[in-house]
């Protein structure tokens, strides 16, 4: 068509669907446009279609708006709606007004870093235009000057969203800025963040990352960040020797000037490299491909910048990656704690609140836990208790490194127990936070603790808002603190009588536990406690709680404690030996032997042996006993080996060959031979089986390794027999939050 020929250009618009913006308030209107040019006579020459939106942004609307006069407004001023939509708006108006902020409100609470803003050199004194890409592409292919221009210029048309679909279809225009990173990166560090910054405009929406994967856009980003973390270090070796040849030299002010203009734009390209690398990794296999390439471990040099925007960026990146295993090992391995406690506390409220995110998905592990003690975390951390804000992160920080025995004391060397005592009584008649009410707990479990938790007028509150609130919680934090042996025990005298009536009362059973359970850890040996059973009338209770199935194992446990505390008094012990709880007792004992040889396999070492001990103790008195605790061990034993047994994998090994060539076991494999056993003298022949007095005689003769198996026969349990044990998965243990460890694979 020639352009003299095209007299009229005519546009038609037609509404489409309307609707509200998932987290603005506003409306979206969706519609299409027809563009027809007409000839001379008024017949169309050429025409096109194109769907379009809209977003009408309703500021003013709130919970007090009149919603008809504003569905009236709305209506009159947009003319793509049509009047006869007019109660369809204010539907949608009202629906905006109730709409929950929850969701607002959870956005509000992720740190994110904030949105790139231009970079200085990035200003134009012309405008882009979309048409004109072709020139702009042209410009690419010629010096450095004309190629930081025409990627300017692009970076213009791509930070309008609705150009990238476009720019999309210009394979020359990406093809060819891609291929100017790839070769010109190092020669202008303004091409590199402005050709970096135009794909950046492409992160930001998940369906174009294949784009960026396919121009390998990330893998060079990732060069780029190590290359010019080098050339800080280089840069800053540099200003160290000038410095120190002669501090008040003309020529160090010099290098010191250009090296904070080399600095400014260098973090400029960190930063929107680092952005881009981010948003792409919203997908686990690319964050996996980053993490092969040591992405912790620059992210974590990072942290000695002082910039704070591009602080805001690293630590939210390292928060990300830190819920998985491997990249949390990868931050144990170096001083990652170390450089993040130097950023506790901060001015930039944004920058606080996502490193304490971070140091609280990291303190899920203990020797971070440890790395943040030494780092002298505590004191900052207890000094932020109160700011309203990072309280709560900072609570549960605290409460992971109060788990920890090791550094339950240091806490009575700060100002966090009176603190927390504080806001226990701030709350009122409400129910107390659970990591403010859990890390109290801890607390109370070490003497110096307790004893500043008890100054004043503090045990007299904490009993009558644990009674008056019935809280098992706060509790069982004055148990805790019952349980140290000194003069402040006698404090709990004066309780005595409120602890022992909530016994016969029909509380909460968890409640009742912790009564009891505070009741037994008074050994005062001025307490008359004769009198105290009497007066409540505890000994029908202690004896109905004794028989097997009456209550729960936990209640049953602080009944029989606190028997053997009131006992301690000769009167008390008379009084229960004439009340028939003694047999109840020893028929409870009965049950002692089966329950223990039920947890004689449990998972956890330390039971096991608790166990292990507590069996043999009964074997050596009770010959019944000792039979079925010897049959069980030989049981378990036989069934360990059997299963390693059976498990091997003959069939994918090679025979060993021994001499010329002849495999060693001719006859397959040794271990499947029933005539042969392994003793403490070695191999010897059997006529089936082991009997179960062998048995105890290697346990008898501390003949049994590390895994249960003859150590003299058996090279650390397995040596000899050639059997490895499985490893296990990739896992990690947390308690409910939202940080979690997840491992990207099963194994390695």
């Amino acid at each position: 068509m020639q352009a003299d020929d095209a007299r009229y250009l005519k546009r038609k618009y037609k509404g489409g669907s309307l609707d509200v913006h998932p987290t603005e308030k506003a409306l979206v209107v969706q519609y299409e446009v027809e563009a027809t040019i007409l000839g001379e006579t008024g017949d169309p020459m050429l025409g096109e279609r194109k769907e379009c939106q809209k977003i009408i942004r309703l500021k003013s609307l709130n919970s007090n708006t009149d919603i008809a006069s504003l569905a009236r407004k709305v209506v009159e001023e947009c003319r793509l709606i049509s009047p006869s939509r007019l109660p369809e708006v204010e539907q949608l108006l009202f629906y905006l007004q109730n709409r929950k902020k929850s969701a607002e409100k959870k956005e509000k609470k992720q740190i994110k870093p904030r949105d790139l803003t231009p970079f200085e050199g990035m200003e134009l004194d012309e405008e882009a235009n979309i048409n004109s890409i072709d020139d702009y592409v042209e410009l690419l292919y010629e010096d450095i000057p004309e190629k930081i221009r025409g990627a300017t210029l692009i970076l213009h048309l791509a930070r309008n969203p609705d150009n990238l679909e476009e720019l999309l279809q210009n394979e020359t225009a990406l093809g060819a800025l891609a291929r100017v990173l790839r070769e010109d990166w190092k020669q202008s560090v303004d091409l590199a963040t402005t050709i970096i910054y135009v794909f950046f405009c492409f992160s930001s929406f998940s369906q174009f990352h294949g784009l960026i994967t396919h121009y390998k856009i990330g893998a060079l980003c990732m060069s780029i960040i190590d290359h010019e973390l080098k050339r800080y270090d280089l840069w800053l070796d540099e200003l160290q020797k000038k410095k120190k040849a002669d501090i008040l030299s003309k020529e160090y002010e010099k290098a010191l000037k250009k090296y904070h203009g080399l600095l400014t734009k260098q973090e400029q390209l960190l930063r929107v490299a680092l952005y881009l690398l981010l948003n792409l990794s919203e997908d686990t296999r690319t964050e996996l491909k980053m993490r092969n390439k040591n992405i912790v471990h620059l992210l974590v040099k990072t942290l000695d910048r002082d910039s704070e925007e591009l602080l805001v960026l690293v630590v939210s990146f390292l928060k990300k990656l830190s819920i998985f295993l491997e990249n949390k090992n990868d931050m144990a391995e170096i001083d990652t704690v170390e450089k993040l406690a130097k950023l506790v506390p901060c001015e930039h409220e944004d920058l606080l609140n996502v490193t304490l995110r971070l140091l609280l998905n990291l303190s899920f592990d203990t020797g971070l836990c440890s790395k943040m003690v030494h780092a002298d975390l505590l004191p900052k951390l207890t000094s932020l208790l109160e700011d309203e804000v990072q309280r709560q992160i900072a609570m549960c920080i605290l409460y992971h490194i109060s788990m920890d025995d090791r550094f339950k004391s240091m806490f009575a060397y700060t100002d966090c127990i009176p603190q927390v005592m504080k806001m226990l009584f701030d709350c009122g008649e409400e129910r107390f936070d659970a990591e403010l009410i859990s890390f109290c707990i801890n607390l109370a479990a070490n003497k110096r603790n307790a004893q500043i938790m008890c100054e004043g007028n503090g045990l007299k509150m904490l009993m009558k808002r644990a009674l008056k609130l019935k809280d098992p919680l706060m509790m069982k934090m004055i148990r805790n603190i019952s349980q140290h042996d000194g003069p402040f025990k006698n404090l709990f005298i004066d309780y005595v009588g409120d602890l022992a009536a909530q016994i016969g009362l029909k509380e909460e059973e968890e409640f009742v536990i912790e009564c009891l359970g505070t009741l037994s850890n008074l050994t005062i040996p001025d307490l008359d406690w004769e009198l105290v059973l009497k007066e409540y009338n505890l000994v029908p209770y202690l004896k109905d709680h004794l028989k097997p199935g009456s209550a729960e194992d936990d209640l049953i446990l602080e009944v029989v404690i606190m028997i053997g505390t009131v006992s301690m008094d000769d009167s008390c012990a008379v009084m229960l030996a004439k009340s028939g709880i003694i047999p109840a007792l020893i028929e409870l004992l009965n049950e002692a032997p089966a329950y223990l040889i039920d947890l004689m396999h449990d998972k956890n070492a330390e039971i096991r042996k608790v166990c292990d001990n507590t069996l043999d103790i009964i074997a050596e008195y009770d010959v019944e006993w000792g039979k079925k605790i010897q049959s069980e061990k030989f049981r378990w034993h036989n069934s360990q080996w059997l299963e390693m047994v059976e498990n091997r994998q003959m069939d994918e090994a090679e025979p060993f060959m021994y001499g010329d060539g002849e495999p060693f076991l001719q006859n397959g494999d040794i271990l499947e031979r029933p005539d042969l056993f392994y003793s403490p003298d070695g191999i010897i022949p059997a006529d089936g089986a082991i009997s179960p007095e062998f048995f105890t005689d290697f346990q008898n003769g501390d003949l049994l390794g590390p895994q249960g198996f003859p150590s003299s026969s058996l090279t650390d349990g397995y040596g000899q027999m050639g059997v490895t044990p499985a490893r296990p998965a990739t896992a990690y243990g947390f308690r409910p939050d939202e940080q979690l460890y997840y491992g990207y694979t099963a194994s390695r």
